[in-house]
């Protein structure tokens, strides 16, 4: 059974960084599109950042623009969100996701494989 799972989470200070990494098992997601999402206590599923199997072109969501980069290493099935300059409004529990389509990487809805989540803390 193909599973994403993420690690890299924890408590920092603003202005501080963290890099999470997503692992998939079970088969490889070298061609699908890998994307992390995350989710506030009281709010909906953000989308955070995505990236093509082809490496190239990747999609940030506004409010991290400039301060998360997502790459992926497709020999290592491995998927990373590097977060820089973090913010207390940046805590939450961040998803990997993955889907086959390329295109609509913004919603939620439209991927087909997520992890269990990771925790983001950011103390003031």
């Amino acid at each position: 059974q193909a599973q994403l799972v993420e690690s890299g989470g924890g408590l920092v200070q603003a202005g501080e960084s963290l890099r999470l990494s997503c692992a998939p098992s079970g088969r490889s997601f070298s061609t699908y599109v890998m994307g992390w999402f995350r989710q506030a206590p009281g709010k909906g599923r953000e989308f955070v950042a995505a990236i093509p199997w082809s490496d190239t072109n990747a999609h940030y969501g506004n409010s991290v623009k400039g301060r998360f980069t997502i790459s992926r290493d497709n020999a290592k099935n491995t998927v990373y969100l590097q977060m820089n300059s973090l913010e207390p409004e940046d805590t939450a529990v961040y998803y990997c996701a993955a889907k086959r389509l390329s295109g609509n990487y913004y919603n939620a809805a439209a991927y087909n494989y997520w992890g269990q989540g990771t925790q983001v803390t950011v103390s003031s």
